[in-house]
């Protein structure tokens, strides 16, 4: 049985940022091995829905480390890795194929899988999802083919997905099951700006929807909603959400609910081992509650923690949520947790394209979203989140002042 020092299950983004920061802390050469599903080394997956899918980027430029730092670095990479099951006590993994893999602390960080879509035609060519760099490669050799494609979602996937095939000048109609567009982030007056920012694309929104069947010869036609209306297309890209990828965990004594249960220090209820990334359910020392983050920055800072948390140091993870878009000529981030705000204040012009929204609750900033304001704007939003910072609503509104006049 081979046996390392530390084993990262997954060979995603938190194995990639994971792998930098324990070189960096003083890895040494043959402690380290990665098990990867995937098909390629770590890399970064942002571009997967940007740069990469619209041709701008290419597979070498999205690898969080140079093809060359694994083998340099003496880190053992397994690619196309399948694990049948982890022994939590017995401190190893079963790979498929029946070999056994030793480790004296391990991460988990297996990522999470999209949810397919359950209906009629669902097993035609040309509906894809898109989660690896294999969907992306093979969603941007399908758009070159078509006139019309269909997305389903009005998320951060959909929306980007839908940017980068308005720009192939294909038609893309985008069906969302709520009553506007990103209802889960944006105001009212945020979803206005982006439908109407999408309409002047020539992205049809079929908002309050349901896709209820695809049909086609073989490859997908068309796309019936639930009231009976068929769009025609030639390709169908679904973003309708994810869901942890912790199968393989189980009766490995790990406990798993929404994802893998971690407390602040990242770690399971089993003596070294921790999750990292879309895969962790931990326990947010800002917010006092428990969250499941689906994004870049999460899996960045998380396998960075990890790293140093395998090397000794142990201090809770705190870190303030962070997500970022870029879709047309926009691009914006945002920060904290809006769940709960009491008092929702807008700054600038929508109208210009340079906004941003402030969520105060009981007076203190608890999230943020900038798109094109002053970089002191930018720069302030995560500090305040973090410090809890108390805002005069009044003040902030006032975009012809500087945003540090707002604070009381």
């Amino acid at each position: 049985m081979s046996e390392y020092k530390f084993l990262i299950l997954g060979g995603g983004m938190v194995a990639g940022y994971a792998a930098k920061q324990l070189v960096e802390s003083g890895l040494k050469a043959g402690e380290l091995a990665i098990l990867s599903a995937d098909n390629y080394v770590p890399y970064e997956r942002p571009p997967l829905s940007k740069g990469l899918l619209a041709g701008k980027d290419t597979e070498e430029s999205i690898q969080i480390n140079p093809g060359d730092f694994y083998l340099k670095h003496e880190i053992e990479v397994r690619l196309g890795c399948e694990v049948s099951g982890v022994d939590a006590k017995g401190k190893r993994l079963v790979l498929r194929s029946g070999e056994e893999i030793g480790f004296n602390k391990l991460i988990v960080a297996t990522g999470a899988v999209p949810r397919t879509l359950e209906i009629p035609g669902a097993n035609l060519l040309n509906l894809h999802y898109l989660r690896s760099l294999d969907d992306s490669k093979l969603i941007r050799r399908s758009a070159d083919k078509v006139k019309r494609a269909l997305v389903i979602g009005g998320g951060f996937i959909g929306m980007e997905v839908a940017a980068v095939l308005a720009q192939k000048s294909i038609q893309v109609t985008m069906v969302l099951n709520e009553d506007r567009l990103g209802k889960r982030l944006f105001t009212p007056q945020m979803s206005d700006f982006f439908e109407t920012y999408y309409a002047g694309r020539n992205v049809g929104i079929v908002k309050s929807a349901m896709v209820t069947e695809l049909r086609g010869d073989g490859a997908v036609s068309a796309v019936v909603l639930g009231g009976g209306q068929a769009i025609a297309c030639e390709m169908v890209i679904a973003g309708i959400g994810v869901r942890p990828a912790a199968q393989v965990l189980a009766g490995s004594g790990i406990e798993v609910a929404d994802g893998v249960m971690v407390n602040e220090y990242l770690e399971t209820n089993q003596p070294g081992i921790y999750a990292a990334g879309d895969v962790a359910n931990y326990q947010d020392v800002l917010f006092g509650k428990r969250r499941r983050v689906e994004h870049w920055d999460n899996a960045v800072s998380q396998g960075q923690y990890c790293a140093r948390a395998l090397m000794g140091e142990r201090t809770p993870f705190k870190h303030v949520p962070y997500f970022f878009s870029d879709i047309f000529d926009l691009s914006y981030e945002y920060w904290g947790d809006s769940s709960g705000a009491d008092q929702i204040v807008h700054r600038g012009e929508r109208s210009g394209k340079s906004f941003s929204v402030w969520w105060l609750r009981q007076k203190r900033l608890v999230a943020a979203f900038v798109m094109s304001r002053p970089d002191e704007e930018r720069d302030n939003a995560p500090k305040w989140i973090e410090a809890k910072q108390a805002l005069s609503a009044a003040k902030l509104e006032d975009a012809a002042r500087p945003i540090a006049v707002a604070t009381e």
